[in-house]
């Protein structure tokens, strides 16, 4: 379907790459990481539909605005499209009018595509950030070099990218749930930039080495990072339902996908697994929520996720009761000192026999805080009826990766870790 000027308000061109400074790759979306960006070096042109070949989610974005990227990177380009997913209609209490409504849920979506398109083309990838993050992790890294968008586009990848409700661009009732805050540059510091400074956190911790600079304070490189930390859904059972609603939403624009989640997210992936187990074709899940049944330091140290991957109902075969009341555990020792005990079901398990059928990745850090128990998330799935298989990566070579690996020094190399298994799958 050509685009119309009724579906699209305006579109842009890049400057003339021998003007100064040209404009990379997200500037005009990734201001968190302060690049300058000016309107007046974009030329406006009239829509025109040649230059948005795969415009097919125009009759669902009335009003929204597309816009051509800017980069090009390998001699290849790619476009870009941006539009609302999800909603759904609240009642708001107003002094004035007691039944006016709010739109609430939806999320902030950017489309790359590349250009020109292959002729067989991959399937899409959803990515789906952790907690305190946007769709801005995955476009380039702190330190200004290429981010996973730009390489999965480079294989012929379509990239959805994207806000979590209430979060970013994305729209936040007030009133609705509680809206938690990044800790503070210190605590960042510790947990995901310069984890080795403080070694004896986790047994793994002190490995860590791929950050680019020294994850403290006054480095450019983690001042970039901590600009780009945004307020989040502090409730974990709401935000898990508002995201689940509305990440399949877009899988159901979007048709066949993979998906690829990170931490806070990692929930929200199964669960949109769960309910379209027909369209979600595989799931990567870089160091997803968990484990089972628990927090987990630096976390908290306490009970969650009654129903072993999710903190809400998701379907599990027999039925694990409305409540998880049906969910029976056991504590599994750990595999060595520097592991984890895992939680598991009583035998005989219960099976999750929508996600079954999707294959899925785990991938965790060598340094990371999840290297003590991402093993006992890889066991559940097992346990459940999920054909999965754990990237461990320092036991393949790829060493020194915290939780932001996908920003780190190494972060192509992980890539291509995550891409041969796409092509497998």
């Amino acid at each position: 379907m050509p685009c119309s000027s009724s579906t699209i308000l305006s579109t842009y061109k890049p400057v003339d790459a021998s003007s100064p400074e040209p404009l990379q790759y997200g500037q005009p979306w990734h201001l968190y990481f302060s690049h300058a960006f000016d309107p007046s070096r974009l030329a406006r042109r009239p829509c025109a539909g040649q230059l948005f070949p795969a415009c097919q989610h125009c009759s669902q974005t009335r009003g929204s605005l597309r816009w051509r990227t800017v980069h090009k990177r390998d001699g290849k380009s790619g476009f870009l499209l941006w539009f609302y997913a999800s909603l759904r209609r609240d009642k708001q209490d107003n002094a004035t009018n007691s039944t006016s409504m709010a739109m609430t849920g939806q999320i902030y979506v950017e489309k790359l595509s590349p250009n020109p398109a292959p002729a067989n083309p991959p399937l899409p990838i959803i990515f789906i950030a952790g907690a305190a993050q946007t769709g801005t992790n995955f476009l380039d890294t702190p330190d200004g070099r290429p981010g996973w968008a730009s390489y999965f586009i480079s294989k012929g990848h379509t990239v959805y990218l994207s806000d979590q409700p209430a979060r970013g661009r994305s729209f936040w009732f007030p009133g609705h749930g509680s809206i938690g805050y990044i800790g503070s540059p210190d605590s960042v510091s510790d947990i995901f930039t310069d984890v080795a400074h403080n070694g004896n956190q986790w047994p793994q911790a002190k490995l860590h080495t791929q950050w680019p600079g020294t994850g403290r304070v006054g480095d450019s490189t983690f001042d970039a990072f901590y600009r780009s930390q945004v307020q989040f859904q502090k409730d974990r059972f709401i935000g898990e339902e508002e995201n689940a609603q509305a990440y399949s939403a877009l899988v159901d624009l979007v048709g066949d996908c993979y998906i690829i989640s990170h931490s806070q997210a990692g929930a929200y992936g199964w669960r949109v697994g769960d309910m379209r187990p027909h369209l979600v074709k595989g799931i990567v899940q870089l160091e997803p929520s968990g484990p089972p049944f628990t927090l987990r330091p630096p976390f908290g140290n306490e009970p969650a996720f009654a129903f072993g991957l999710t903190d809400l109902a998701i379907g599990y075969e027999p039925s694990a009761g409305e409540n998880a009341d049906n969910m029976e555990t056991v504590v599994e020792p750990a595999i060595d000192a520097h592991h984890d005990e895992c939680i598991m079901q009583k035998a005989p398990a219960k099976k999750l026999t929508n996600l079954g059928g999707i294959p899925q990745l785990v991938v965790t850090g060598e340094a990371s805080f999840h290297a003590p128990y991402d093993y006992c998330t890889v066991k559940y799935l097992e346990q459940v009826g999920v054909e999965v298989e754990h990237a461990d990566l320092g036991e393949e070579g790829i060493h020194g990766n915290g939780h932001m690996f996908f920003m780190e020094k190494n972060n192509l190399e992980i890539a291509d870790r995550v891409y041969q298994w796409l092509q497998r799958h």
